[in-house]
Parts: structure tokens; sequence; C-alpha cells
């Protein structure tokens, strides 16, 4: 890549971040903005000094929202930029001169949401230095669909088990979101997928995405059904739904039921659509002992010849004594009143052979509302070196949200992976929350999607292939009105922590308004969690093909969300409570995490396969997939385990999260363990001291303690998130997979309105040393901290890249 071009240079520019100021200058080329200190001034007539100056680069694609705090000379006061970055970075940088802050914001502006194509972003002007280990590796290699089924057992030379690849949407013509590449039941035929396509929304049919390697159960994912008021039906679509779920039964025992036949032979589905897997209920498996479940399992790996009932002589398979689930990502009324538009859900009539559950995950607006809260609650980290809103936090409901999240995919990995049955998922489109729910289960599911190759297919296959819109839910052209201006009455003063960052103007406090008017009028006909457009026409949803690429070139706010965020941090809170079961380490996920929104690779451009095959990306831009490669050892996991031993606790190829210990992904919000998690681990070092004591000194209920009063011991080890109690369920009637498997007692986690340290203390001077101590006085502005307490805050690439001015090349080129 070419040396940088500076297109703007301002001297003697003032940068804070963390309320800590460092004086600089401020470049702006196409692509960047770069800040550099000591000043060129003041490192000039020490040659020592210039050796020390750094870089900080930050690509204009992360951020998020850019503030121009224009100030009247007679303030006293600096014209500021105030900017908000999509990996959690918050800077200010003030000028001595207003109109150079007005200038440097409207070249931010005009190189970012006035760019007008997509082809002009960094992705089609980057490739990696010609002697780089990256540019050797070509990461859009990694993945293949065809190898990937391979790797599962299907293919056209394999043996046949109940599966096969279709050509039918090679050409993108069948479902244009779909990939080329689809796996569907071998006695299923291309005239019965064309015929079932017109009963799902964009003809996203049900296909496989994971069969297990041990007991052949699957996987399979869709749209929602064309159902609507008058309950309308297929047969197409029953009979494909049917031939998923007895697929691999029919290859391993020919004389299985067809699903005509398993629906009679089936017990009727109920009519609430709800089913209730608790431990005392009808619809449970008998045994719901995680240890139990993987000697059946491993036995059944083991013996050397095939088992069959006693009674009937028939072949036992483990798929066949199946409870199979219909698993509807939404909120169950959500699903209905999609009904109003032509959509919704199963009729269970018509699907016997399985029954369906809800999983209430909520949309991308709710979700997106979420995170908003977050960023309300961390927002004033350049001016200020206080701890976040803690209050704000509770009320985002963020990690009640990655709670449910890890919820229902442990849901559906439990039934494929301990109760040996089939799973079909879907929410409205089935690229957000199917998306998030397929790949976390096949995490929970198969080791290899926790090595760094694996991880790659999966994001890959059920992320990218499967049609993700990378491009609208990332906001990748950004929007105008991330770029906002206060007014000079406004700006005359300097800005203080909780103050308005320049979104609260007119102009947003009139549409603000607005917005409220239209929520308050607005009908209760659309689903208030759909992922569809507000206010698309049925036979637009009917038509099942998504906006080309020229009319998906600008950023539409409401599409805007979170989605691949929380599946990054699920797949971190995995990684936390299993630190030896995954291959890459948490930094990968959090340079993941900005290497969506960087642009500087063709990976997560657009929004589907097909319209990255049709702007030839493979050619014009390079992978991310490369880059991580090159690094590899900066990515890989010290504590990695690879070892698979179900007889050996800690390396069963099964994991599952555990809801009581969802935390903060402190990392990425660039802020210290105790920062955001302080609490819980006051709460949780409580509980581990009072059951040390309780050990100690032999307190029992045997030894005279009330049963009331030892009820209130927690026998979790730390407590439940916000908004999420321990009772609670994000499955209507169905218990958490966690407390499924692990049915010992769970009790309310202690208050978390204060911290542990200030709970004996009056309600003000507790509020105060809560303040104070979270204040991080030998914090830096842009190297982390001072101390090794807190190192965790930032890396050093964290901010883009730190280094020194004899690398400044180098550091361009990999941009890393």
């Amino acid at each position: 890549m070419a040396a940088p071009q500076h297109k703007h240079y301002y001297s003697n520019v003032q940068a804070l971040r963390g309320g800590k100021p460092e004086q600089g200058d401020l470049a702006l080329t196409d692509y960047h903005l770069v800040f550099r200190f000591p000043p060129e001034s003041a490192a000039a007539p020490d040659p020592k000094a210039k050796k020390h100056t750094k870089q900080v680069w930050f690509a204009f694609h992360i951020i998020s929202h850019c503030a121009l705090r224009p100030t009247p000379p007679s303030s006293g006061i600096p014209s500021s930029l105030r900017l908000r970055f999509r990996d959690f970075t918050f800077v200010s940088f003030n000028f001595t001169d207003d109109k150079q802050a007005r200038d440097a914001f409207e070249f931010i502006r005009a190189k970012t949401c006035r760019l007008g194509s997509v082809d002009k972003l960094l992705a089609f002007n980057y490739s990696p230095p010609s002697n780089s280990l990256e540019s050797k590796i070509n990461g859009w290699d990694l993945y293949d669909a065809r190898a990937e089924f391979r790797r599962q057992g299907i293919s056209e030379k394999s043996a046949d088990l109940g599966w096969r690849i279709t050509n039918i949407n090679k050409d993108y013509a069948f479902s244009p979101t779909y990939p080329a590449v689809l796996a569907v039941p071998s006695k299923i035929s291309d005239n019965t997928l064309k015929y079932a396509a017109n009963f799902r929304s964009r003809a996203r049919i049900p296909t496989l995405t994971y069969i297990h390697p041990v007991n052949n159960c699957t996987i399979t994912r869709s749209s929602q059904p064309f159902v609507g008021l008058r309950m309308k039906r297929s047969i197409q679509d029953e009979k494909l739904v049917g031939a998923c779920f007895s697929a691999s039964t029919d290859f391993l025992d020919g004389n299985s039921p067809s699903p005509a036949n398993a629906s009679i032979q089936a017990d009727h589905s109920p009519s609430s659509s709800h089913v209730d897997l608790s431990a005392d209920s009808p619809d449970a498996p008998t045994d719901m002992s995680l240890s139990d479940t993987e000697r059946m399992e491993d036995e059944l790996i083991a013996a050397p010849n095939v088992m069959y009932d006693e009674k009937t002589g028939k072949r036992l398979i483990y798929g066949a004594q199946q409870h199979n689930l219909i698993v509807d990502a939404r909120p169950a009324i959500n699903s209905y009143a999609m009904q109003a538009i032509g959509m919704g859900s199963e009729n269970m009539d018509y699907y016997k052979y399985a029954k369906k559950v809800f999983l209430n995950i909520d949309n991308i607006h709710v979700m997106r509302d979420s995170l908003d809260k977050v960023i309300s609650a961390i927002k004033d980290a350049d001016i200020s070196p206080f701890p976040p809103n803690r209050d704000l936090l509770m009320k985002s409901k963020w990690l009640k949200h990655i709670a449910g999240i890890l919820d229902g995919s442990s849901i559906i990995a439990r039934q494929v992976g301990i109760q040996h049955s089939h799973a079909l998922i879907h929410c409205s489109d089935g690229w957000d929350r199917t998306s998030q729910l397929c790949a976390l289960s096949q995490l929970m599911l198969d080791p290899y999607y926790r090595t760094l190759e694996g991880f790659i297919v999966l994001v890959e296959k059920d992320w990218l292939s499967f049609g993700h819109m990378f491009q609208l839910r990332s906001g990748h052209m950004s929007h105008e009105s991330w770029f906002t201006v206060d007014s000079d009455a406004l700006a005359g003063s300097a800005v203080r922590p909780g103050e308005n960052d320049g979104r609260g103007d007119v102009v947003e406090n009139v549409m603000a308004s607005a917005k409220r008017f239209w929520s308050k009028n607005v009908t209760n006909d659309k689903e208030a969690g759909s992922d569809q457009e507000e206010g698309a026409a049925v036979d637009e949803v009917k038509q099942a093909t998504a906006p080309n690429a020229a009319e998906e070139q600008t950023t539409r706010l409401r599409d805007v969300s979170p989605v691949f965020h929380q599946f990054l941090d699920a797949t971190y809170q995995l990684l936390r409570q299993h630190p030896n079961r995954f291959e890459f380490n948490e930094r990968f996920l959090r340079r993941l995490l900005y290497h969506v929104y960087s642009c500087q690779y063709g990976t997560f451009l657009y929004n589907n396969e097909r319209q990255r095959h049709e702007a030839n990306l493979r050619e014009r831009t390079r992978s991310v997939w490369g880059y991580f490669m090159s690094r590899r050892p900066e990515f890989t996991n010290d504590r990695y385990e690879p070892t698979i031993d179900d007889h050996t606790k800690g390396r069963e190829r099964l994991i599952f999260p555990k809801l009581g210990e969802v935390r903060w992904w402190h990392q990425v919000f660039n802020r210290t363990d105790d920062e955001m998690n302080g609490e819980f681990n006051a709460s949780a070092a409580t509980a581990e001291r009072v059951a040390a004591y309780q050990a100690s000194s032999g307190f029992s209920e045997s030894s005279g303690i009330p049963s009331e009063s030892a009820s209130m011991v927690s026998t979790s080890p730390s407590p439940q998130p916000p908004a999420l109690t321990s009772s609670q369920s994000v499955l209507t009637g169905v218990e958490t997979a966690h407390a499924a498997l692990t049915p010992e007692a769970r009790v309310s986690p202690p208050s978390l309105n204060k911290s542990a340290s200030t709970g004996g203390m009056p309600a003000a001077l507790g509020a105060l040393q809560d303040k104070i101590s979270g204040l991080a006085i030998a914090k830096g502005v842009f190297g982390g901290h001072a101390n090794s307490s807190s190192a965790g805050r930032q890396d050093a690439d964290d901010v883009e890249t730190v280094a020194s001015a004899a690398a400044v090349e180098q550091e361009l080129k990999s941009m890393s």
C-alpha cells in the first residue's frame, strides 16, 4: 500500500481520553485519522524525544458518532471533536482554531457517510506488504462449503447418510439470500423444494447446517412460514421438514416410519405450541442427568455390537427415540402478530412428528436500544476517569439478552447432543437470531468449531453464506445522523461528564417527539419484534427476494443492530467459563469485532453470498482470515487443551454455559474487570467466603440452622446477571438448559444496587466511595494503565496501532 497522503494536517491538537490530556499533531488521510504525540514542534529540538514519538491510527469507518462543538473565540474554550468508535474507544480532540475543527469535521463526514458506493471503502484499496506472511495466505481459501459438508460426512462420493448436495441455488435464482451449496434430504427432489419455497419467507427453505457425528441428529434452519390468519399449509413444506427429521433414521433403519406414519405414532402436539421440558413434565426425557447421558453416549460409541429392542426386535437408533423440536427464536406474541400480515409460525397440527418452542429472544430493535444504553453508561470515557454508570448498565439488560441467547442455544445443543433429537431453527427471515442459535449450539456440540480454523468455518457457514446482512447490521456506509453539530450557545462551555454530547439538539428532540407520537398511534398489527422492514407490504415480503446491492448502498438506522456482536459476546462467555476448551483467545474475538466494522477487508462487506460473488470480492479484496492466520500466535489460547475424552471431567466434547456466571466483556468496552464486574466479583467473593466458613465450622441444617436461613446461602458461586432471576428462563414453560443439567437448588442473587464494600455505609458515603474506588488515577491516554492490575484495560493495538515513528510505514501497510 502506498505511503500515507495527509489530506489535512493540524498541529498542536489536544487529545482527551479518560480525562487525561495529550498534546500532539492530527493528520487525516483518505481512510484514517492519525494522532501523533508528542507534537513535532516539541520533538524536533530533541532527537531523543523524536525517537519516542508514537502514532495512533483510527479507521474512519469504525466511527459511530462524531460531534462538533464549535465555540466563539470570546469563550476562551477550544472548539472540539468528540469521537465515539465502534470498538468503544472514546476520544476528544481540542483545536485552537475553530476553523480547523470544522474543516476536520467536514472531511471525516465526507469520507464516511458521503462516499456513495461500497467500492470506495478501504478494503478495495488495501493490500498487505509484499514480503509479509499475510500476503502469502489467501484467506478466501479457508472455507469451502462442499469441504465442510464432506467433513460432516455428506458428499456425492461418500455413503448416503440421508442427505444430498443440491445445485438448485447455484446461480442464486432459487433463493438470492441463501448460499449456492445446500444440503437437503436425499428423498426430497428439487421439484418439491421449489414448491416448498413458496411457503417460506424469501424462499429460505429448511436446509441442513449441522449433522452430529455420533448420533446423526441434525440442526436445520429456515425462515418463517407463510401461515397467516387463515392458517395456510404446504404439503411440500411438511414433507420437507418431516424428511429433515427422519433423514438419518431412514438411512440407518430402512423400516423406520415415514413422516406421515410418524405423525400417527407420535404424541399429539400441544395446542399451545409450548413444551415444558422441566424435569417433572411428561414431555421431559426420563433422564436429565448430564453424566448419565454422557455415559449412554460413550457406551453407544464403544459398543461393538448393534443394539436391538428386546420386545420388538427392531434396531435401536439414537435419534429415532426423539423429542424433535421446531424452534422459533421469537417471543410467541411476535409470531402471532406476524400472522396478521400473512406470515407467522408453523401450525403444529400438520407437524405432529415434532413439537415447537418459542425462545423469547428479542428483536434487532430491542438489542440496538440495549447497546445504546450501555454506550450511554460509558460515553464519558473521553473526558472522565470515572467508572461507568452502573444504573444505566443494569437498565440496559445487555447481560440478560446474552444469557437468553446462550440459554436458547443450550436448549438446542442439549436436544441434539444429549437427547439425540433433531432441531429446526428459525426466527423471521432466518438470518439474525437463527444464525446466533445455530452457531452457538454448534460451538457447544462440536470441538472442531472451538479451534481457530473451525471457528472461521462456523462464521463463514452460518453467518456469511446463510445471509446475515453484515452491511446493513453494521452500518458500513455510516449515516448523516451520526455527525452532529452543537449550537454555539450550548457548546460555549466545557463538556462535563453526564452532559449532552451533541445528540440532544433541536432536530434530535423533534425526531424523538415524532417517534414517540408514532409509537403511541401505530397499530399492533405488525410484530413488535419483526426483523422485516417496518411497513413492508405483504406482496413484497412474498417475493422472497432481498433488495439488490445498488439499493443497499446507504445505511438505514432501523437496520443497524449488534447481532454479530452478541454472538461474539456469547462466545466470550463460553470461553471465559471453559478457558481450556478453545484454541483461540479473547483478543481474537475482540479483533474480529473490530474488523467487522473497519472495512479493511472484504469478508464482511455486502449482505449475502450472492452480492459478494457479484462484486467479485475474492479477486478485488483481501480476506480478514489471512490477517488472523498470519498472526496466529497472537490469537492462540495458551491454556487450550485439545484432548477430547468424555470419561474425564473438563475434557468432554460437549460444553454448556453457566447462566449465573455471565459477565460483562469488559475488554471489548475498554474497561477493567473491576469497573464493569466489580459488584459481581465482590458478591462472588462474599459467597465463597461464606461457603468456606460454613465448611470449616460445620454449619448446616443438621447443626441447628433453620432451613429457611440455610436456603438463603447460594449454592451458586456467583450471582445471576441483572434482570434475570434464578427461576427465570428465556424459554416459555421450559427451564434453562443449565438448570436441567445441574438440578441442584439455586436461589436469587444478592442485591446489586450497591457494592459489597459500601454495604454498611450511609447511602451518600457509600455512593461516594463507589465513585472514588472506580477512579484509575494512573491511567494513560493511549498507552493503557501504569499499574499492572489494570493492564487488561486496553491492548496497544485496540486503538488500531501505537507504533514508533520508525515503524510508521510498516504499521500503515498492516493496518493492525
